[in-house]
């Protein structure tokens, strides 16, 4: 089978040079795949072609050996020491902080909370921000596509305060709606707080027209949060173009280590909440009867953190950024338009979300007639094909397709085109071991 292999590097990255933090003016991205040990993998006596990348990203050589490097010569508390060695460390995960403002293009540093991922982002925001504003009777509008990450937390806190959610629905071609929003917040006009919105979704592919969305919402009064985790690993984001007052994401879907995130919030906005959890880092002066808060981000940061995976998204932040990330969109766009093309010359094949140029990021999520997802998902690894089966933390979707679950391949910077025509191949000869016409 036609599929590149990724051979084994060691230390620095090689496909994309590690020694600068400038933006390389020439590369390929099939010479990017071997940046990543994981990709030369066998599975099932087949090479590897990993087309799981919207649940979590594999990560270059050169995130590796950060990692390793943070403990073998820097391991010590952040901001507590007056030695070398938490100095260093203090330097390597404030840095990282300074990257990711550059990198979402947030005003200050101090507008960007590590968190342990998406989920515990957006539970913060509700926790805090939520607590603190919404009342009986208010409204959160978010949408029928969301992540259950950005509807359980919301679902928790107006069930707490009494407050009423409202959903948007999809077009004709399964977008957002972005006339529905401007409806609901006119049907509940001075009752809606709160706006939450995939920016892109990670079962559909689509983009939501977040910056005019952001502009309805804010007329009537009300907060917007994005969620970005399908949108910050593969596009430009520039969250201040866009004028949320939140946006989330996840680190390890963006090439970094597992078990961090971040919460990008308005200064302004941060600066009134509450603070999420207690305990050291987080505050001023501490008393027996009461104490004093740090202000953000420190605030929203209680504890001992996780100062590797902060170095390791550090480190993944400066990968992309060498590559640029508009390149990074072109290349997912010129895969998404290829994977789709030939996923629908499948016979019975539904593929759901927006066709064509809508479809803004390479992931694809389809079904296919007379055969389960978890079925075909299970015969592809068999050909070393890792896709997604399942309903991809969007249950309520799938129930307004009246699917159970569905099959997804989710593409990123180190999938080919010729991993499409092995994902093609495979898919033929499991439905033939099925029985189903392809």
């Amino acid at each position: 089978r036609a599929v590149p292999r990724a051979g084994v590097r060691r230390g620095r990255a090689l496909g994309v040079a590690a020694a600068t933090e400038e933006r390389v003016e020439e590369f390929d991205f099939a010479e990017v795949r071997r940046d990543f040990p994981i990709l030369g993998e066998v599975v099932n006596g087949e090479p590897l072609v990993y087309l799981d990348s919207a649940a979590t990203s594999q990560k270059p050589a050169a995130v590796l050996s950060a990692l390793d490097l943070y403990y073998r010569a820097s391991n010590a508390n952040v901001h507590r020491g007056a030695h070398a060695l938490s100095a260093r460390a203090t330097e390597a995960y404030e840095r990282t902080r300074d990257l990711l403002k550059t990198f979402v293009n947030a005003e200050r540093r101090e507008e960007i909370i590590y968190t342990r991922g998406a989920s515990e982002a957006i539970n913060l925001v509700a926790a805090t921000w939520g607590e603190a504003n919404i009342e009986a009777g208010d409204v959160i509008i978010l949408s029928v596509l969301e992540h259950h990450s950005n509807l359980v937390p919301w679902q928790l806190l107006a069930k707490k305060k009494g407050a009423e959610l409202a959903f948007v629905g999809l077009t004709e071609d399964e977008q957002y709606d972005v006339a529905q929003l401007e409806a609901l917040l006119a049907e509940h006009s001075g009752r809606v707080k709160l706006v939450g919105l995939a920016h892109v979704s990670n079962t559909l592919g689509c983009e939501a027209p977040v910056k005019e969305a952001a502009a309805l919402a804010h007329a009537a009064g009300a907060k917007v949060l994005v969620d970005g985790c399908q949108s910050v690993p593969h596009q430009p984001v520039d969250v201040q173009d866009m004028d949320c007052d939140f946006l989330v994401a996840s680190g390890h879907k963006m090439l970094g280590p597992t078990g961090i995130g971040f919460l990008y919030g308005k200064y302004e906005v941060l600066e009134e909440m509450p603070p999420y959890q207690g305990g050291g880092e987080m505050i001023d002066e501490v008393f027996l009867d009461h104490s004093t808060f740090a202000p953000p981000p420190a605030r929203f940061e209680a504890g001992t953190p996780a100062i590797a995976p902060v170095v390791g998204l550090g480190t993944a932040i400066e990968y992309l950024q060498r590559i640029g990330m508009d390149r990074v969109q072109a290349h997912e766009r010129e895969l998404a338009e290829y994977l789709e093309s030939e996923l629908a010359k499948i016979k019975g094949i539904r593929i759901y979300g927006p066709r064509g140029a809508d479809r803004a990021t390479a992931l694809v999520a389809f079904n296919i007639e007379g055969a389960h997802a978890s079925d075909l998902a299970f015969f592809l690894d068999q050909e070393g094909v890792a896709c997604r089966a399942g309903h991809h933390c969007t249950q309520p979707l799938h129930r307004l397709f009246d699917a159970k679950g569905s099959l997804r391949a989710s593409m990123y910077i180190y999938n080919t085109k010729e991993e499409v025509d092995a994902l093609i191949a495979a898919l033929k000869s499991s439905l033939e071991m099925l029985g189903v016409e392809a």
